[in-house]
């Protein structure tokens, strides 16, 4: 057993395991950790955790090949928490995001949120698809999106774009902004599927935003 400093694990045997980008400091995502999980992090230097929902653990990357590798390991100063620092090898959230932490709260009142901007998150989702394409990774979703093709990245265009359409209908905002999220990612994997760049659909946006003479 591997000798780990005091950790006040709650009453289920958890703590909280915040999940940060070793080289940028974004935090990527928040979940938990028992002692098990935490021994094979340190063992493997691979992301570790416990899966509330599932009762079990789970290696991050294990299915979906979006894994971690595991740089250093913090508790905080009341022994509750844990932080992984980590390098990432695509996206953090399982919506193909970088980061779980998307959806931005306005502080100032302005229509642009404080945080991550869209255009940044975007920019970085592209170039993490594009980096699905150019090394796929076995069991990588993004991969398996490629390897069918248009016509299998159109489909899940049109179910996700109904998705959209039904939440919008519904109270939540927040399910709209979750569905819209992966309309979005299932657009950018057609662009790239097309060798289409973010910049010539900006260019064409810039061209449609400029007023009528």
């Amino acid at each position: 057993m591997i000798a780990l400093p005091p950790i006040r694990w709650n009453a289920d045997g958890l703590a909280p395991v915040v999940i940060a980008d070793a080289a940028t400091g974004a935090v990527l995502t928040l979940a938990y950790a028992n002692r098990e999980a935490l021994e094979r992090t340190i063992e493997t230097r691979s992301t570790w955790l416990w899966s509330r929902s599932r009762g079990a653990l789970w290696n991050k990357g294990e299915t979906s090949g979006n894994t971690q590798r595991v740089v250093s390991i913090s508790v905080d100063c009341d022994a509750d928490a844990l932080l992984y620092r980590v390098i990432p090898d695509g996206p953090a959230c399982h919506t193909g995001a970088a980061s779980c932490f998307g959806a931005a709260i306005a502080l100032d009142g302005s229509d642009v949120p404080n945080g991550t901007t869209f255009a940044t998150a975007i920019s970085a989702l592209a170039r993490t698809i594009e980096s699905r394409k150019t090394h796929p990774v076995e069991g990588s979703y993004t991969a398996k999106l490629f390897a069918g093709g248009v016509d299998r990245i159109g489909k899940k265009i049109g179910e996700e774009a109904t998705e959209v359409v039904i939440a919008a209908k519904n109270a939540d905002s927040g399910e709209l902004v979750w569905e819209t999220a992966d309309l979005l990612y299932h657009a950018l994997v057609l662009l790239a599927e097309r060798g289409v760049s973010l910049d010539q659909v900006g260019a064409e946006l810039s061209r449609r935003a400029k007023p009528t003479e």
